[in-house]
């Protein structure tokens, strides 16, 4: 990776560079010129100079930017066009002065007597630049002042928290710190006196962003808080800033990780922080609800995981029901959710033949599947918003992402162009995490990570072959709702079908469900007859958890009765 970005920092610097030296130079020329001419023909205050000055330059930006982010493609025709523009203009300014030679010399004069005060003046219009607007349907619509701070990069540098507040939505973010030492971000959009709350947990290269992504009427996190639900939104370990309670952790360290600990360390983690946030505000908003129950769970928890967020869930559930204890949830809705992958496309196939077979060399030079430096991840997000601008390249990339994942027919160019890929931090995975779904893929089972030998495996799970988590869906005590995209090539419906009849089989609450979707479609496009199909899923948790602890109850009693008869 270090020849290859120096290789790219080789070409991009010169360019750079030949752009804004001169587009500089130009700048203080103007700058000085006009400052002159404007002081000579009308004797205005220097905060008012100050300030059109800076607006002067701005409005190219302003108001031919239509987006807060642009892309390389716009980055090059925007420096040229300003370039040109400052060349004419400075033209201009130097016949107008050669052809008035007594106005030159008065110029010149006043432009280095003055030149102290105007630098400082500068140097504090360009940092803040004040801007004045008007809000129509006020009662004084006078012009206010607010300061505007302008990213460099002009990337979309939003977070979660960002999308949530802008919408006017309450905001909380929790820190959540597993057994094994990650610090994890669990982040909320609060009804503390409800008594139903939800759970979403994205997939593989996604983070909470995909819940909230198309924005108030496309969303299920906001669609789930209007119905009244408590909500949370879960992040899985594995984002370039790599957070861990040991700061020293190195790179190698950090990503040695699988499903196994997303199943069984992050969700757990989350889930008990779920259960003693709302425990402590339930008892303390209303004194007298323990009365109501008799269980120490005076909620609901609900929860909706999207691809690899589904496999960790039920890896979740089923280990947590084998050691015993609770896993505080009522309904699961698992909108195409991983686990089996046999039946896909001469790619996966393809990569998973890779992945199997060189792991001892990869795992060394390959710890995990990210954008490693800021530089790297500016440049593909500026990248994306030129194929989002030119739509003849987005739409040959989007043709290509496609026969890629099989015909998969995904918005995979708009996906790029979200916030949570942006220069600051973004989502990977780690290889083995790569590895277990390619040993999933290989085996054609549901199961847990194999180590390599049976010596391995022993130490970990007390037998020489891993959990094969598809023979133990009988522990699975709670309905589960299962979704399918009959446009999905990368987790195909027959995969999907597969829970559902190994689910069935074991006397599991399970639905089945498809819908004309791809992939994505599920977090990142609007779909209001999915939202409607996941709310309805909802809505069928009884909101007495009494009910729900005796239908549990019975639940077990049965499944024990038909193993004992068995």
């Amino acid at each position: 990776m270090d020849w290859i970005q120096y290789i790219i920092l080789l070409i991009w610097f010169p360019v750079k560079l030949l752009l804004w030296i001169p587009l500089h130079l130009f700048r203080l020329v103007y700058y000085g010129v006009s400052k002159a001419i404007s002081v000579s023909g009308n004797k205005r205050p220097s905060h008012l100079n100050a300030h059109m000055r800076v607006l002067s330059l701005k409005d190219h930006i302003i108001h031919r930017a239509t987006d807060r982010r642009r892309g390389v493609v716009e980055d090059l025709h925007l420096g040229i066009e300003l370039s040109i523009e400052a060349v004419f203009d400075v033209v201009h300014k130097a016949a107008h002065l050669l052809f008035s030679p007594s106005e030159a010399f008065g110029t010149l004069f006043r432009l280095f007597s003055s030149h102290e005060s105007d630098t400082k003046e500068d140097c504090d219009g360009v940092e803040d630049t004040p801007i004045y607007t008007a809000t129509l349907g006020e009662n004084d619509p006078m012009p206010t002042e607010r300061n505007v701070k302008y990213q460099p990069l002009n990337t979309d540098a939003r977070t979660c928290q960002d999308v949530i507040t802008d919408l006017g939505y309450p905001y909380e973010a929790i820190r959540v710190i597993t057994a094994d030492g990650y610090i994890l971000l669990l982040e909320r959009i609060p009804r503390r006196d409800s008594r139903k709350a939800v759970y979403l947990q994205h997939g593989v290269f996604d983070s909470s962003m995909g819940w909230v992504s198309n924005g108030v009427v496309g969303s299920p996190a906001f669609a789930a808080y209007d119905q009244g639900y408590d909500v949370f939104l879960g992040n899985f370990r594995g984002l370039v800033s790599r957070e861990h309670v040991n700061k020293n952790i190195s790179s190698r360290q950090y990503w040695r990780y699988s499903i196994n600990e997303h199943g069984t360390e992050d969700i757990p983690a989350m889930i008990d922080k779920i259960h003693e946030v709302k425990t402590a505000e339930l008892r303390l908003t209303k004194p007298d609800i323990e009365e109501e129950t008799d269980d120490d769970q005076l909620y609901n928890l609900c929860a909706i995981c999207h691809s690899l967020g589904g496999a960790g869930m039920m890896m979740y559930v089923i280990t947590q029901r084998i050691e015993g204890k609770p896993h505080r949830l009522s309904r699961l809705v698992l909108l195409s959710p991983a686990g089996f992958h046999d039946d896909s496309n001469i790619v996966f196939s393809m990569a998973e033949l890779l992945l199997v077979l060189l792991a001892p060399v990869l795992s060394l030079l390959v710890p995990a599947f990210y954008i490693p430096t800021r530089f790297f991840r500016m440049l593909v997000n500026k990248l994306a918003r030129d194929l989002h601008n030119l739509p003849a390249v987005g739409g040959l990339v989007q043709t290509l992402m496609s026969y890629v994942v099989g015909g998969d027919s995904s918005n995979w160019v708009g996906v790029l162009g979200l916030p949570h890929y942006n220069t600051n931090d973004m989502p990977g995975v780690s290889f083995r995490v790569a590895l277990h779904l390619a040993q999933m893929k290989r085996t054609g089972k549901f199961r847990m990570f194999d180590y390599g030998s049976a010596s391995a495996n022993m130490k970990v799970y007390g037998s020489p072959m891993p959990l094969d988590l598809g023979e133990h869906y009988g522990l699975i005590d709670i309905p589960v709702d299962l979704v399918a995209g009959q446009k999905d090539k990368v987790i195909r419906p027959s995969m999907v079908k597969r829970h559902y009849k190994l689910m069935k089989g074991a006397r599991v609450d399970v639905s089945y469900n498809e819908f004309e979707y791809a992939h994505l479609d599920f977090t990142f496009s609007h779909r209001e007859e999915l939202l409607s199909y996941v709310m309805s899923c909802l809505l069928l948790v009884d909101p007495n958890p009494k009910h729900q602890v005796n239908q549990r109850v019975v639940r077990s009693r049965r499944k024990g009765q038909v193993a004992a008869s068995g």
